[in-house]
């Protein structure tokens, strides 16, 4: 026989009678989503609201532990949401951290994995060790009463951050005691909730080793000085914003940003008298310096990964010309992938407005009135407006990764 729980407990006038075998379904269903989901943001969104639905709490807050702090990751707050947009409080809240001690209620959670249920935390009993800190609900003129605290353990029992819920609301918008048979629940979805934030976690670390990897390579392939790597990232973020200005997909933005790097990496082939030779190319050399789109692709040859596949086709494209005069195939217009031609007018705008050992940085205006000249020669149209219409968040990157005032020579 399924046994019927009361939604609300001790306090409550209108109890709502919920099937149990509903919920653990529900409980199933959204394991298998986190497990799922690899953006963090959207994760944490997803775990504090079905908290929140699960208890009919009106707010709630989600803390990772991070060595001897507390680190606030989500804040919801429907009181709060009405008066406001919401934006303001979360914002402030997500740059907040708290000491990992006893004396807070988090901090109590964090270090004994007990659960805190209280009724009214204005009315802690006076021989508990932690206390309530109304900062909160004085900076937004709010009641906390009832709150629910559970701690985030994964599957080694490793605690990774605190689930809080603030105020439970019966049927009819009262705040109410949270109902005690729902804490193995919440507890639940709380441990798949750390299982899945140590998931994407994991993952985060070995992208983010894996990029930087990627990205010592593509220095290597030059010349291994600061404004090689500069250059490298600032032709990655300009990948990337004229992918958005594109209207691509998050996900394809972050892998053209991650290939774009790889652009030279055929340039390891290439003798080093011939990359760092400060005049003019002959002939001969230029042949020679065109082949390290052909030796980029070759390096990836047989790979299947999507990223690997993108970074072998940036490498070969990303001097082709939208009029068929480039190199190495002297593709046209649409022949040509569209990730070449984005790398490719990011490393041409680059080169423009740095500094190089045969002239000055040209000012942004100068750079832009050349860019506008080769549109439908050398840049596809398309790729030209987006570029040009997201020119703040273009500028923004030059100057956080700002080009030295003397550079090497460098031959394109």
């Amino acid at each position: 026989m399924v046994e019927a729980v009361g939604l609300y407990d001790g306090g409550a006038t209108a109890v709502q009678i919920m099937n149990l075998e509903d919920h653990l379904a529900r409980l199933n269903r959204i394991g298998i989503a986190l497990s799922s989901e690899r953006d963090l943001a959207k994760l944490l969104a997803t775990i504090l609201q079905e908290a929140r639905d699960f208890t009919h709490a009106e707010g709630g807050t989600l803390y990772g532990i991070e060595g001897e702090q507390l680190r606030f990751l989500a804040t919801q707050n429907d009181a709060i949401d009405r008066r406001s947009s919401g934006t303001v409080y979360a914002a402030h809240e997500a740059d907040e951290q708290l000491p990992l001690s006893h004396e807070s209620m988090a901090g109590y959670v964090g270090l004994t994995g007990q659960v805190i249920n209280l009724e009214d935390v204005y009315r802690i009993p006076p021989d508990r060790p932690y206390r309530f800190n109304p900062g909160f609900d004085r900076r937004h003129d709010y009641r906390t009463q009832s709150m629910l605290m559970v701690p985030m353990k994964d599957a080694e029992g490793d605690i990774l951050g605190v689930l809080q819920l603030i105020n439970a609301l019966d049927e009819h918008g009262r705040i109410v005691p949270f109902d005690r048979r729902w804490e193995d629940l919440v507890m639940s979805l709380a441990s798949q909730a750390a299982v899945a934030i140590r998931n994407v976690r994991l993952t985060e670390e070995l992208k983010a080793a894996y990029l930087d990897t990627i990205f010592r390579l593509s220095v290597a392939a030059e010349y291994k000085d600061t404004e090689t790597a500069n250059h490298i990232r600032r032709v990655a973020h300009y990948s990337a914003i004229i992918a958005e200005g594109l209207g691509f997909e998050p996900d394809r933005v972050e892998r053209i940003r991650c290939a774009a790097p790889m652009h030279d990496v055929g340039k390891i082939g290439i003798p080093e008298a011939i990359l760092q030779k400060p005049g003019k190319l002959t002939p001969e050399e230029y042949e020679a310096m065109k082949r390290h789109t052909i030796l980029g692709a070759r390096i990836f040859d047989g790979a299947e990964a999507p990223l690997l596949k993108t970074s072998a086709t940036v490498a070969l494209t990303h001097h082709e010309r939208f009029d068929g005069s480039g190199y190495p195939a002297g593709l046209q217009g649409a022949e040509i992938p569209i990730e070449g031609q984005i790398i490719a007018l990011a490393d041409v705008f680059d080169a423009l407005s740095s500094p190089r050992c045969y002239k000055p940085a040209y000012p942004i205006e100068r750079c832009l009135e050349i860019i506008r000249q080769e549109c439908a020669h050398h840049f596809h149209p398309d790729v030209i407006r987006a570029f040009m219409n997201r020119m703040d968040d273009v500028l923004a990157v030059r100057t956080r990764y700002a080009p030295e005032e003397t550079a090497r020579p460098e031959a394109s």
